[in-house]
């Protein structure tokens, strides 16, 4: 239901800064952003459960860094649009809890790696006149991840009893950023951000037939350095 909810509200809010459009600075209303983004997973789980599953399992991901992309429509003076996406990471879930599970080492050790597609869209409000040096902005928007390429390492295996495969559903959430721009002049310009977005799936892992399960709750937290060209 918070999915449908937030959906709308960009919908609604990008109509709403559609309908101002004719007020807007169009001489470069588009801008192309790359640079760096800087991943902190804020991650909540509930324990491993199913078959033969010893009590107090737990995972964690590590923080990553990667590529990022974006691109911004101006729709107003004070309005925009970001579409927002980073270079698919390779991510490490981690074994949260017993030191071993019979001989067999868990907390710390990389259980699973797995790559995630995570684009967002972002309707923001920028503070001051265009031609400001410095411009804040505050956004609001949806956030899509999909995961694949999930593969579960020997450790993870060993765990498991023998080779595992994993299944994490796609998820959709809603996302939020604040930052601000910096002009160097006219088309040239540097952007810092601090976003953060909700995604929530369930780790379904199958060894042989043996389904054991988790519902993962992640928060990325995402710091933003780029460099961007208007045109």
């Amino acid at each position: 239901m918070q999915y449908k909810i937030a959906t709308l509200a960009l919908g609604t809010a990008l109509a709403l800064a559609a309908a101002t459009g004719a007020r807007a600075d169009t001489a470069h209303p588009n801008d192309i952003r790359i640079g760096g983004y800087f991943v902190h997973f804020d991650t909540s789980a509930s324990d491993i459960t199913g078959p033969y599953t010893v009590p107090g399992l737990n995972t964690s991901v590590n923080n990553t860094t990667t590529l990022y992309l974006g691109y911004v429509r101006t729709l107003s003076s004070h309005f925009a649009v970001e579409f927002a996406f980073g270079w698919p990471p390779l991510t490490h879930a981690v074994g949260k809890g017993p030191a071993a599970v019979g001989s067999v080492p868990y907390n710390g050790q990389t259980i699973a790696d797995i790559r995630w597609l995570s684009p967002t869209a972002l309707l923001e409000y920028n503070f001051f006149a265009p031609d400001s040096r410095w411009r804040p902005f505050v956004g609001v928007g949806v956030n899509y991840t999909y995961f694949y390429d999930r593969q579960v390492t020997a450790a993870g295996a060993a765990v498991s009893g023998g080779p595992t495969s994993i299944s994490l559903p796609a998820s959709v959430g809603p996302a939020v950023t604040a930052g601000f721009k910096y002009r160097l002049n006219a088309r040239w310009h540097i952007v810092a951000s601090y976003s953060v977005a909700q995604v929530n799936s369930r780790l379904t892992t199958d060894t042989a037939g043996v389904l054991r399960s988790s519902s993962v709750h992640f928060w990325p937290n995402a710091a933003v350095i780029s460099v961007g060209y208007s045109f």
